[in-house]
């Protein structure tokens, strides 16, 4: 009996676990779906500014300007600041001439015309970038990488990406599904094994309180006879 409470109170544990992974997995997955969502949105409405989530922008590196502090395929996370406060030595990401955005050091500040320009480099570069970034220019200060991120992104972005990355998605969800499915079966099936194993138990006892009952019943009916034919002896005798 109580090794069986164990198994059921095991189980329950391990549904319990399952339970808590598959909430953590649809917080994420709408976390992740809400961040895609809103960088969508902002591309499609200020097509000429990179998109931010609550302050901070994602972008994936293309060159080698800043190893080997940052690599070539990285993901880099920059945030909005208000550019008085970037100081020498902050990475900074900007649009240069071109209008490309560069992820370079500050190497100094300076003042032209007025207005608080910014000298960057590349950490791999041996000269300094040619043309003061103005704070106007300023994307944001950088605060993370994720080591080869941006290759992957990169890589999803292309058909044939796309399709492998779907397909994964679809596998681990049907394994996930599987393993939820397989969790909750072995659960209700212990449950039901439990249950059956109780009332065996149940009608076994019940059984034999019913038996013993009848024998108490047949020993005082046996009694009472035996009584009865001595009464009715003594009567005889007198």
């Amino acid at each position: 009996m109580n090794n069986q409470k164990e198994k059921t109170k095991k189980s329950n544990i391990i549904g319990n676990i399952g339970k808590i992974i598959k909430a953590i997995f649809l917080i994420v997955a709408i976390l992740l779906l809400t961040m895609a969502a809103t960088i969508m949105y902002k591309a499609n409405k200020y097509p000429d500014k990179i998109p931010d989530v609550l302050g901070y922008k994602p972008m994936i590196v293309l060159s080698g300007s800043m190893e080997s502090s940052i690599k070539t395929g990285d993901l880099v996370i920059v945030k909005m600041v208000d550019e008085n406060v970037l100081k020498v030595n902050d990475i900074i990401a900007f649009r240069n001439e071109t209008n490309t955005v560069t992820t370079h050091r500050i190497v100094e500040i300076v003042e032209e015309d007025g207005e608080t320009c910014f000298r960057t480099k590349g950490d791999n570069n041996n000269i300094e970038d040619a043309n003061l970034v103005k704070p106007s220019a300023v994307e944001g200060v950088y605060v993370a990488k994720i080591n080869g991120l941006g290759n992957f992104l990169m890589f999803i972005q292309q058909p044939i990406g796309l399709a492998i990355m779907l397909l994964i998605v679809l596998v681990i969800g049907l394994i996930w599904l599987y393993i939820v499915n397989s969790i909750e079966e072995k659960k209700i099936s212990k449950e039901y094994e439990a249950e059956r194993k109780e009332f065996e138990e149940y009608k076994k006892m019940k059984k034999a309180i019913n038996e013993n009952n009848q024998k108490t019943n047949d020993k005082k009916t046996s009694d009472n006879k035996t009584s009865n034919k001595k009464e009715n002896n003594e009567k005889t005798d007198g």
